[in-house]
């Protein structure tokens, strides 16, 4: 058996496989197909400081390779997760990771101050894809100094690991995950979705309620690659790599690309088992090539 614990900042996980946000629920609601002690790590649902409604429906539609979605953050608030979620999962084996989206730098600081209070969440994980509201609605991530002001402020409050969720929908990703690095973020996620559109030809209207919405799936997996590799280049934190994961082959490119783990998930929703099967495949992956660690595969794409 081969060693496939990696280390995200101060947080060490037993494997590289976590499950992505939005896409796992809180990790019980898969219970009674994997057992959830065996992931590397839990990325529960998009949480704010308030209670969102999300966007109308339709929200959700397939699409060739992929499905896009404009859930639009539906949630409870971060005091309803503390006091009703929390207490369920706590007990969980594995690294439960809190993904925080809000539409100010004050939301954003407010509710991650809260949760690091919680000594059962090593860790959050910062979606700055949302739009800042003070700004004309322009998301944080798309812009060096957005970005920088809420990481900066975020690091102040939290003091465990920050991971920081880049978005693609930017000219020079690159040059937004320098911005992260400088102002503190343990380890950069990506990548987010990209940003597409349905259209129904018989009605002539958008498929979804807010016209376009966020791309995953397979389809989206050379560009989230690319990505990867472009950031793994510039910055010296560990990469969080995601973007059509469907099976343990896809994970090995996402960490010879640059990646120290991976997320899953657009594939969770096709087969619930997939994060466990992905486990299994990586070591038996690295028993066949005679590696040791997975960490060796880290970046070691051959160019």
């Amino acid at each position: 058996m081969a060693d496939l614990k990696v280390n995200i900042g101060k947080l060490e996980l037993k494997n590289p496989v976590i499950t992505a946000s939005g896409t796992f629920g809180y990790g019980e609601e898969y219970s009674d197909f994997i057992d959830l002690n065996r992931l590397g790590g839990i990325i529960v649902k998009g949480t704010t400081l308030h209670p969102r409604e999300g966007n109308s429906y339709p929200r959700m539609t397939e699409t060739p390779s992929g499905m896009l979605n404009t859930v639009g953050l539906q949630n409870k608030g971060v005091d309803y997760f503390i006091e009703k979620i929390y207490p369920r999962i706590r007990h969980i084996d594995t690294a439960i990771i809190v993904n925080v989206s809000g539409s100010t730098v004050e939301e954003y600081t407010a509710t991650a101050e809260k949760l690091a209070s919680l000594e059962n969440i090593p860790a959050i994980e910062l979606n700055i894809s949302c739009p800042n509201v003070k700004k004309g609605g322009m998301a944080f991530g798309t812009s060096c100094s957005g970005a920088g002001s809420v990481i900066s402020a975020v690091k102040k409050v939290f003091p465990k690991t920050l991971i920081v969720k880049l978005s693609p929908n930017v000219t020079d990703i690159a040059e937004i995950a320098k911005v992260a690095e400088a102002e503190g973020a343990d380890s950069i996620s990506l990548i987010n979705t990209l940003l597409g559109m349905a259209v129904n030809a018989e009605t002539h209207r958008p498929v979804l309620s807010t016209i376009t919405g966020g791309l995953s799936g397979p389809a989206i997996k050379p560009v989230a690659l690319r990505m990867v590799w472009q950031v793994y280049k510039t910055v010296k934190i560990p990469i969080i790599g995601l973007g059509g994961i469907m099976n343990d082959t896809d994970a090995v490119e996402f960490l010879l690309a640059g990646a120290t783990a991976i997320q899953i998930g657009t594939a969770n929703f096709i087969d619930p088992q997939v994060t466990i099967k992905v486990i299994d495949g990586l070591n038996t992956y690295l028993d066949r090539h005679n590696i040791k660690s997975i960490t060796e595969l880290t970046g070691s794409l051959i160019i």
